[in-house]
């Protein structure tokens, strides 16, 4: 990977991080359309490192409240009796069905998921659940039901949102994407949806990118050139993921998610064809997985 590379996935990365469009489908068709080898699951993983300083940066009063109150309060054996020590055990009951659902399916998630077919497939069949959601917002607009706020968050819609969080781990589903449509369906505002869907993801990211950093770390960091390239887009991703936090939270104060829809349903629709038509490959022979990539014979010899 090239420097020009690496400052390109930055950008893509802290650009679809938060919207709902899914980072990994435009992180696995960038390479692709320009010719370059799939930079990997374990990559993608490690620069959102970058998006995760931009979540912290952009809700640093929210986390020091939440994370004083919570240790404060469990110190003291009083749980969640503050609105921030309740948002704390939410994130940690939110959190739980990604770490099972990530550790059992973690092979898939890097391998054979990763096909450009299921990565379009996941970003219509998705795109027509959070149609949905935004169908049901409308309605409970037209019958005056209020919309509920971060104040209002309980333990259902963590585990919701949560398990959303989960689903999101198949590519092209996209992890905000899922997260804030979740919330939807619960009843909560856009812009509550999205606040907690980027605190919820905090666990996630730095769980799931110090561990590909640590499995990984032979090939991530296998010359100097190889980490300034992380380092570079990790950085990349972050200055932009936070400008892309800014935007997404004021575009959703006044408008619906349909923008993204429309989007996710045209690119998904451009992924198909590309693929259909040869254009693109659905899978990249350089996506390391040995067990996958290895030479047939090595394979048949394997399993007799």
């Amino acid at each position: 990977m090239s420097l020009l590379q690496a400052i390109v996935m930055g950008i893509v990365q802290g650009l679809t991080e938060f919207l709902p469009i899914s980072s990994t489908a435009h992180l696995r068709i960038v390479p692709a359309l320009a010719g370059w080898p799939d930079a990997g699951a374990a990559f993608s993983a490690v620069i959102q490192c970058g998006t995760l300083i931009a979540v912290l940066a952009y809700f640093r009063r929210d986390i020091w409240a939440i994370s004083k109150a919570w240790l404060s309060e469990t110190f003291l054996g009083e749980f969640g009796q503050s609105r921030e020590g309740r948002l704390g055990w939410l994130i940690i009951l939110g959190t739980i069905p990604i770490v099972i659902l990530g550790l059992a399916f973690q092979k898939h998630i890097k391998t054979e998921l990763r096909s450009l077919y299921v990565i379009a497939g996941a970003l219509i069949a998705f795109s027509l659940v959070m149609a949905v959601a935004e169908l049901l917002a409308a309605r409970r607009k037209r019958l005056c039901i209020p919309e509920r706020t971060i104040d209002d968050v309980h333990s259902g819609d963590a585990i919701t949102v949560g398990m959303a969080q989960a689903i999101a781990l198949l590519p092209g589903a996209s992890r905000s994407g899922m997260t804030i449509t979740a919330g939807l369906f619960r009843g909560l505002s856009r812009e509550t949806a999205a606040r907690f869907s980027f605190l919820l993801s905090l666990p996630a990211i730095f769980a799931a990118a110090v561990k590909e950093l640590i499995d990984e770390r032979s090939s991530l960091l296998a010359s100097r050139s190889d980490i300034l390239n992380l380092l570079v887009s990790t950085a990349v991703s972050g200055i932009v993921g936070y400008a892309t936090i800014a935007f997404l939270l004021g575009y959703l104060k006044r408008h619906t998610t349909y923008l993204f829809i429309i989007y996710r349903l045209a690119f998904g629709a451009l992924l198909f064809w590309l693929v259909a038509r040869g254009l693109v490959p659905a899978t990249d022979p350089n996506t390391a997985d040995t067990a996958l990539n290895r030479p047939t014979e090595s394979r048949i010899m394997e399993n007799t």
